[in-house]
C-alpha cells in the first residue's frame, strides 16, 4: 500500500488525489494540496519506490495504476486524479484500465506517448553525492551543482533527501533499471476513458505536442487542452496560483 498523506476534509465529497512525477514525492504538491482542500479531501501519495512507500523491482505503468487503484478503493471507490508527468502516465493508465475509480482527470504536461528525454543522468548526480560530508541540505545542493546546473532541479532533488541516515528516499537501482518503462507509455492498452479529462501543460514546454492529438482522443473522448503561460514542464512549481486555479475552473465546469 502507498504511503499517502491526507488534508481536509474527508466527508466534503469524493477526494481528489494528486501523483506525483519521477524523483518527486507527495511532499512536492503540500501547498497546492493544502490550498484545493478548502472543499474537499485532497490526497498526496507517494508513489512506489519514492519517498515514504514502498521499493520493487518492478516500475512500470501497469504497475503504478494498481497502486493508485488500491489507494483509491481504501478511500473509498471513486476520486477526481491529478498527475503530473510519471504521474500523469500512471493516472492515465489507471483512468483507462479502471475507469470505475475515476471521476475526472487532470493530466498535467505529459501525454500517452513514448518520449525519449532518458532520465538517468540525474540518478547519476544523485549517486556522486558523497553522503558522508552531508550535514543539510546546502552541502547536497552544492554537491549537485556540479552535475546538476538547474537551481530548481537541485533543490527539487534534495526533498528526497533523508539527512538524518544520509540516504536518498529513492530506490535509485531500480529506476534506472525500469528507465524505459518509465519514459516509455505501454502501446498494448485498449479501450478508452469516457470521463472528463484536461491535458494542461506549460506554454513553454514541448512535452504535449499537437501531433499527439488524435491519439489523444482515441483514449480519451472528452479531452479538453490548457496551457498556463509563462510555464515550463514543472507549470505546478512555476505557477502555482495559476496551476491551482486551472484545477479548481475545471473540476467545477466539469462536475458529475
Amino acid at each position: 500500500m502507498l504511503h499517502y498523506t491526507t488534508h481536509g476534509d474527508a466527508t466534503a465529497e469524493r477526494p481528489l488525489v494528486i501523483v506525483h512525477g519521477l524523483y518527486g514525492s507527495g511532499r512536492n504538491w503540500g501547498v497546492i494540496a493544502r490550498r484545493l482542500s478548502d472543499e474537499r479531501q485532497v490526497v498526496t501519495p507517494d508513489m512506489r519506490n519514492h519517498a515514504h512507500s514502498f521499493w520493487d523491482d518492478r516500475h512500470d505503468y501497469p504497475a503504478l495504476a494498481e497502486d493508485l487503484a488500491k489507494l483509491i478503493e481504501t478511500l473509498g471507490g471513486e476520486a477526481d486524479v491529478v498527475g503530473h508527468s510519471m504521474g500523469g502516465k500512471a493516472s492515465m493508465m489507471l483512468a483507462l484500465t479502471r475507469p470505475e475509480l475515476v471521476s475526472r482527470l487532470i493530466v498535467a504536461d505529459i501525454a500517452p506517448v513514448p518520449y525519449t528525454h532518458d532520465q538517468t543522468q540525474f540518478i547519476q548526480a544523485m549517486r556522486a553525492v558523497d553522503l558522508s560530508k552531508v550535514e543539510k541540505r546546502s552541502d547536497a545542493i552544492d554537491q549537485l551543482a556540479v552535475n546538476v546546473p538547474d537551481t530548481t532541479l537541485q533543490t527539487f532533488f534534495t526533498q528526497s533527501l533523508d539527512l538524518p541516515n544520509k540516504r536518498w528516499r529513492l530506490n535509485l537501482d531500480a529506476l534506472e533499471d525500469q528507465m524505459a518503462n518509465v519514459i516509455g507509455f505501454p502501446t498494448d492498452v485498449s479501450g478508452s476513458f469516457s470521463g472528463p479529462t484536461l491535458f494542461l501543460s506549460g506554454a513553454d514546454s514541448d512535452y504535449v505536442k499537437p501531433e499527439y492529438r488524435d491519439l489523444t482522443r482515441a483514449l480519451f473522448p472528452k479531452a479538453r487542452y490548457a496551457k498556463i503561460p509563462g510555464a515550463g514542464h514543472w507549470l505546478h512549481a512555476e505557477k502555482p496560483r495559476e496551476f491551482e486555479a486551472s484545477v479548481r475552473a475545471f473540476l467545477e465546469r466539469a462536475k458529475a
